[in-house]
């Protein structure tokens, strides 16, 4: 929801002294000053539910400029898993909960505030006195007036992962300023029996297929380029933009595939800028403080060998770990092209298209143990030695040239031309592909046999 945020003017609450308030989030970024969930009507007249600058969840209650501030004692940093959290005001005394369990916080008073107030504003994904967007998805928002509830109510605990799961059917008694948006899709259309309903004030809210019961791969916002100071990742953390020309960039993935489990699917749309040599492919996310340190060698096929790949550059030539095969038959990238690639993990097998054509090298990726037209690496020492492999793309050289991926959230991030603070924009597939495991929304058919890289996925 990064520079998007939706709002609602309140009417007369049951009460306004007690409330609950439950949201599903995911963060996109760190290290940055946003907001969930705000009321009031500017910076010295409002409440705000979010994190500071140091990642540190806070409620904090601004009235006439006395300033009360509750601040969690850990910090919250995790940019691959969704949080749930739970905010309870009972007459002025808060609680917080995570994942079902406590907060910590500096204090608990948070007294009088603005939070379910007649004829106030109230905004999803930033503050009254704006600039403080929430950079991330949200998803299952509850608001109840009138009532304190407690997170078990909202969710529960698994009793064979011991994880945090999601209620999606809650029962509670809403109140007069009681909602229910963003469940199971984007829409801002209040799914509780109140009609109350929130606008867009700023920005598309945008559909995921991301969400806290199956969270899907994206680039790694905490590890890309050399000191993560060349490039930066947006739109959920699947567009890697580089911040300047002299840099090098490169970005891996949150997730990894094991090696002997699985077959994935993912596409990458590539946005040139000044068509630098480039690549995308996979690595082996097992040597990840090697790849973050000599990631400008990558691209090499001689170079850093003992860091299994395989990619494909800009001009359509396959490279692996002393082979760089200029006869794989893919062809060059163009701007907008996409590069589709299916990643048989069971076999060691790696096949590339462009554009839902035909795969490179005559390759069938439905082929198994037999590896038609693949790229074969199963014996090589990179393989064999390896536990895990991840999503990569990057460059030789310095560049601006940037891609936008598609783990199966339905569409692809973009920017036009090149600024330090670029306006970013979205594109849906235009006609989804088959995809016989249900799970994602790719542009181009998935092979049988291939799923999304999801926590189902790695679980299917």
């Amino acid at each position: 929801m990064a520079n998007t945020y939706i709002s609602r003017t309140f009417g007369t609450p049951t009460n306004s002294a007690i409330w609950t308030f439950s949201v599903w989030f995911k963060r996109s970024k760190i290290s940055a000053t946003m907001q969930i969930f705000t009321a009031g009507s500017g910076a010295t007249d409002q409440t705000r539910i979010g994190f500071t600058g140091s990642d540190f969840l806070n409620v904090n209650r601004n009235i006439g400029g006395s300033e009360v501030e509750l601040l969690s004692t850990k910090k919250f940093r995790d940019t691959n898993g969704w949080y749930h959290l739970v905010v309870q005001n009972n007459s002025g005394t808060a609680a917080v909960y995570v994942n079902g369990v406590a907060v910590s916080l500096n204090s608990s008073s948070l007294g009088t505030n603005k939070i379910n107030v007649a004829s106030t504003i109230h905004i999803v994904g930033d503050t009254p006195a704006s600039g403080e967007n929430f950079d991330g998805i949200m998803s299952h928002i509850h608001f109840v007036d009138g009532t304190i509830y407690a997170p078990t109510v909202f969710g529960s605990t698994d009793s064979t992962t011991g994880e945090w799961q999601i209620n999606t059917f809650p029962s509670i008694t809403m109140g007069n300023n009681g909602f229910t948006i963003l469940k199971d899709g984007n829409t801002i259309t209040d799914q509780s029996s109140n009609s109350n309903n929130f606008s867009a004030s700023s920005g598309t809210l945008t559909k995921t297929e991301d969400n806290p019961s199956n969270v899907f791969c994206t680039m790694n916002p905490l590890n890309h380029d050399y000191a993560n100071t060349d490039s930066d990742i947006y739109y959920g953390n699947t567009l890697v933009y580089p911040r300047d020309n002299t840099n090098y960039t490169y970005a891996m993935s949150t997730m990894a595939m094991p090696k002997g489990n699985g077959k994935f699917y993912f596409e990458a749309k590539f946005l040139t800028y000044d068509n630098i040599e480039n690549g995308v492919g996979i690595v082996n996310i097992d040597y990840a403080s090697d790849i973050f340190y000599q990631n400008r060698q990558i691209m090499s096929n001689s170079a850093n060998t003992e860091i299994g790949r395989v990619l494909l550059n800009a001009n359509g030539r396959s490279i692996i770990p002393g082979t760089e095969n200029s006869s794989y038959g893919f062809g060059s990238w163009s701007n907008g092209d996409i590069i589709c690639m299916a990643c048989d993990m069971e076999n060691g097998a790696f096949y590339f298209r462009k554009n839902g054509g035909s795969w490179a090298n005559s390759g069938d990726p439905t082929s198994g143990s037999t590896k038609t037209g693949a790229i074969d690496i199963s014996s090589t020492s990179q393989w064999t030695s390896s536990f895990h492999w991840g999503v990569w793309c990057g460059c030789n050289e310095n560049n601006h040239d940037r891609f936008a991926f598609n783990f199966g959230n339905g569409s692809f991030g973009n920017t036009s031309g090149y600024s330090s603070t670029p306006t970013i924009t979205s594109t849906a597939v235009s006609s989804a592909g088959a995809n016989a495991s249900g799970n994602g929304i790719f542009e181009y058919d998935v092979p049988t046999g291939y799923t999304a890289l999801s926590t189902k996925g790695l679980n299917l």
